[in-house]
């Protein structure tokens, strides 16, 4: 089937490869990461130390502070966020937020393994699990959100602090937020979960 002009999502080159250097740190963080997962699972998070951590890992603590400021960010930052606003600047500009950001979130998730989406899974999961990690969600929330916003509106041309452009990110989030609710506690693909949810969101939310 066709898709109308107005919700056709357009193939976007992918960025280069990165380079050598970063290639090396990614690998780092991604292994920091999972090393600290597998340590939350086994011993659970409270009682696992970041010396702990580093020490599975491989690395120094001073290492690991390099790239998590504490041992919440482990769990609290997201990876994807920074190659999903490079392919959605990306995106042409005569598309819609929504419909850009849509566009964006399937070139990730077509270059995500499948460890990858485990590693994702575990993080959500634990997120939910652990009381503490729930608090720091509203505060990574409006961190997300404001990022959100500042993209829109250097697409859109507006300020960032815009109303309409804060209700448009918003309304994005809470797709991101209600699929990773539900993602954590069911068999699922996340992103296609928010896929769906944001073409839902582009029909205008009609059930």
């Amino acid at each position: 089937m066709t898709s109308s002009p107005e919700h056709r999502i357009e193939a976007v080159e992918a960025p280069p490869r990165p380079g050598l250097r970063e290639r090396k740190k990614l690998r780092t963080r991604t292994t920091i990461r999972e090393v600290a997962l597998r340590l939350f699972e086994q011993q659970g998070y409270a009682a696992t130390t970041v010396e702990q951590i580093a020490d599975a890992a491989e690395v120094s603590p001073s290492t690991f502070f390099r790239y998590f400021p504490t041992k919440d960010e482990v769990i609290l930052q997201d990876d994807l966020d920074a190659f999903l606003l490079e392919a959605f600047h990306a995106q042409p500009p005569e598309l819609s937020a929504v419909t850009a950001i849509r566009a964006a979130i399937g070139q990730v998730r077509s270059r995500m393994g499948e460890a990858a989406w485990q590693t994702e899974r575990a993080r959500h999961q634990l997120i939910l699990a652990v009381p503490e990690l729930r608090a720091r969600l509203i505060d990574e929330s409006m961190r997300t959100v404001a990022m959100l916003a500042e993209a829109i509106a250097a697409r859109a041309g507006r300020d960032g602090d815009d109303l309409e452009v804060r209700t448009v990110a918003g309304a994005i989030f809470g797709v991101a937020l209600a699929s990773m609710l539900h993602a954590a506690t069911a068999d699922g693909d996340y992103l296609a979960q928010v896929d769906a949810g944001l073409a839902q969101l582009e029909r205008g939310l009609r059930l």
